[in-house]
């Protein structure tokens, strides 16, 4: 376990799946932890009321809520960007709002969030996003915008990487394959599709995934910026 006692994180959508096993990590590594949550109110409730962390209600599909969470916050440590949506479909009849929405959840709030942390941040500090496998391989019909979305946060890692540099803060993307959430649980309809193009065949868990954005938010991942860490079982090998 990495210490992170006196160290300020905040965890953008964090009530629930890979967000919260975030937030149960750096609380329980020693952090003091706030974080966002849309519609998950009992939820957020119950996970802050168990950890010690701080609940707040934001949406992240609207820039100046998002802005003005992180601004609050003062200087942090460690921003963590959890939240996410998924839109599947025929792009030929996908909405066309539903695709503008995941944007904004999906791109727009990431960077802002980003940039409005690097105003304050403590030098040395860690902004980490979470993607997807699919900003780099999308193998199945339907996923086009979303891949959009996952690929645009590796060129956002990458200039932000070197914006952010000269004051040691880094900025890295993990990019999760199949994991056991309630928006992809493991015993789900795709999960045998899903881990026919596996090595290991199996989801993550929520804990693996928290495991990796505590390394790269501690001291040994000083020099790890600009980078997409993928944790998928082999989906994208």
């Amino acid at each position: 376990m990495t210490d992170f006692t006196a160290k300020k994180v905040l965890v953008l959508g964090g009530s629930r799946g890979i967000g919260a096993a975030i937030v149960r990590r750096f609380a329980g590594d020693g952090a003091d932890v706030a974080f966002t949550y849309a519609g998950s109110q009992d939820a957020a409730t119950a996970l802050a009321a168990d950890v010690g962390a701080r609940a707040i209600r934001s949406d992240a599909a609207d820039r100046q809520a998002v802005i003005d969470v992180v601004a609050g916050e003062g200087a942090l440590d460690v921003l963590v960007v959890n939240a996410g949506t998924l839109v599947l479909g025929d792009p030929l009849t996908l909405d066309a709002d539903a695709v503008d929405r995941m944007i904004d959840i999906n791109v727009r709030a990431p960077y802002h969030a980003a940039v409005e942390a690097a105003r304050q941040m403590n030098d040395g500090g860690r902004i980490i996003v979470i993607g997807s496998v699919n900003g780099d391989r999308m193998p199945f019909e339907g996923g086009a915008a979303y891949a959009l979305t996952k690929s645009a946060l590796q060129g956002m890692a990458r200039g932000l990487a070197r914006d952010f540099g000269a004051r040691g803060i880094t900025v890295n993307i993990i990019q999760p394959g199949p994991t056991n959430t309630d928006m992809n649980p493991a015993d789900g309809p795709m999960s045998a599709t899903m881990h026919g193009f596996m090595a290991i065949k199996r989801h993550a868990t929520g804990e693996e995934i928290a495991g990796l954005a505590a390394y790269l938010a501690g001291p040994e991942a000083g020099i790890v910026t600009g980078a997409m860490h993928t944790i998928d079982g082999g989906f994208g090998a």
